[in-house]
């Protein structure tokens, strides 16, 4: 039925995820939240929602905020549905295929899903496309420059087809800088013993259209 080995993997573990990682996902989303200033009203694309656990914060730090989750597992996305208010739009899609106009969002955030991206350059391209002159991006994901994360990428690569490249600071960089972001900082932490973890934060330029 799946063709797709992230909606594959996903599909499978849709109704235990919140619970085997609760620990992850709410560092991960705390250290997100902790780098990004929103305003209230601004529109924000929640790029691989998941569960919408992350949606769930972002109402609640900005409840006059629009914030919009897509992502790529149809299973995801109906756990998300059960917890979010019926006026949340959920899309299923792709990053690298975003169905909003451009210049629509004020900022697309995306957490711990960017290693998932077979082209991450498209990722990037259609982030800019969608976000607004000045919006923001903002990515959390796995950092390749912590030794744990390099071992638990080569594992992954040779056991788990969903799981496609973890990248570090300097790449990402280079990557962002790339597709035209301005003003990007990237922050390395980690959350625990074993999760290595950046932060990066960008500028869509004011005279961009797309």
């Amino acid at each position: 039925m799946y063709s797709d080995p992230v909606q594959t993997e996903y599909s499978r573990l849709a109704k235990r995820y919140d619970s085997r990682w609760s620990f992850y996902v709410n560092a991960t989303i705390r250290e997100t939240l902790n780098r990004l200033e929103i305003n209230q009203g601004e529109r924000i694309l929640d790029l691989g929602c998941g569960t919408g656990v992350l949606i769930q914060r972002l109402l609640q730090v900005s409840p006059e905020s629009e914030v919009i989750g897509i992502d790529a597992s149809a299973e995801m996305l109906e756990i998300a549905k059960q917890k979010l208010p019926e006026s949340v739009e959920l899309k299923l899609g792709s990053a690298d295929n975003l169905p909003f106009p451009s210049n629509y969002f004020d900022i697309v955030v995306s957490t711990s899903v960017f290693h998932f991206f077979r082209d991450p350059s498209q990722a990037l391209q259609e982030a800019k496309r969608v976000l607004k002159p000045n919006g923001r991006l903002v990515i959390t994901d796995w950092c390749y420059d912590y030794l744990t994360c390099k071992v638990f990428d080569f594992f992954l690569r040779c056991f788990n087809r969903a799981h496609f490249r973890t990248y570090g600071v300097a790449e990402l960089q280079a990557m962002m800088r790339d597709e035209g972001f301005q003003e990007i900082a990237i922050e390395r932490y980690k959350i625990d013993w074993f999760w290595g973890m950046m932060t990066a934060t960008a500028v869509k330029e004011a005279s961009a259209t797309s």
